[in-house]
């Protein structure tokens, strides 16, 4: 991920910011009976550079999704971003995950970054009949707006949110600065998605801390986690997440989506690995697993 990307991190504050007050609200409206589960994954399984390490080293790429699979959760899937699978496309990726993998699709840029946002062309409906074919894997589809895409726009996007399926989870993410500049436009956009059920992404990225904004809108939190080539900071920044996301569990929260960035990727299964770890240490009642990587010759592989 390049947005938000900086050279020189030495003068950002990586601290999270308190939670608004819409957010203790959400929770405290929470049904708390639900079992938690944390999901951790990548943006791909197409990563010639896990061979040997998340992946057997004499892997074959038709079977990258397998093994994948058996080292996470869930994929941040990034594929559909740029054209809407097919029937046997969804039905591999079905047969070839894990029972308990959760797939995140990203509605096509067709959609997302059209003027007409899919609703007149049949672009909608046709992405909407395809993903929903993943049934029970279904975890959240997740729409990135354009970073042109301001908050004057949000009667737009609350056209196309009436008409978005309310059987899919959704989650919804802003870049341009203008919906986190003023907080009225934050609050606006956070009160429609929660009227819709639908999520609101937070992003943690070292260039731009106003997309942290920690607004829960319903059950559901994904977060794009975006790292500095496994920094210092990269660790510490987890360890505070796990505490929120503790904190946030234990008032009600039932899903997350928790995806790790790291440059070129390469470097993600590692920061997910010590999410997953530190979460089973701090939070041993979690449902959720992550890579052990592969073992050869009695040694663990390294990417370093």
């Amino acid at each position: 991920m390049k947005f938000g990307k900086l050279h020189d991190i030495s003068q950002v504050n990586f601290d999270l910011p308190a939670d608004p007050e819409s957010t203790e609200t959400v929770l405290a409206n929470l049904s708390k009976e639900e079992k938690p589960m944390l999901y951790v994954g990548c943006t791909g399984w197409s990563m010639k550079e896990w061979l040997g390490h998340v992946y057997p080293k004499t892997a074959k790429t038709k079977d990258y999704l397998t093994h994948y699979a058996k080292q996470f959760n869930t994929i941040e899937l990034n594929t559909t971003h740029y054209r809407i699978p097919d029937f046997k496309t969804i039905q591999k990726w079905k047969t070839e995950s894990t029972p308990d993998f959760r797939f995140c699709p990203k509605i096509p840029q067709a959609i997302s970054h059209s003027a007409g946002m899919g609703l007149n062309d049949g672009k909608l409906i046709a992405f909407c009949e395809s993903i929903q074919d993943l049934e029970e894997k279904m975890g959240c589809c997740f729409m990135q707006m354009p970073p042109y895409f301001s908050a004057d726009r949000i009667n737009i996007l609350k056209t196309f949110l009436n008409q978005f399926p309310s059987h899919i989870p959704l989650a919804i993410e802003v870049r341009h600065e203008s919906w986190f500049a003023d907080p009225t436009a934050t609050m606006d956009l956070a009160n429609l998605l929660a009227s819709k059920n639908i999520a609101f992404v937070i992003t943690d990225v070292a260039g731009r801390r106003d997309v942290l904004h920690q607004q829960l809108t319903n059950n559901i939190a994904m977060i794009r986690f975006v790292g500095n080539g496994l920094h210092d900071t990269d660790y510490t920044r987890i360890d505070e997440w796990i505490l929120k996301l503790k904190d946030w569990f234990a008032k009600g929260l039932s899903e997350v989506y928790f995806f790790t960035h790291e440059p070129d990727n390469i470097l993600s299964p590692e920061i997910a690995k010590y999410m997953v770890d530190k979460t089973k240490e701090v939070m041993p009642e979690i449902s959720t697993r992550g890579p052990k990587f592969i073992k050869e010759q009695g040694q663990q592989m390294s990417l370093f």
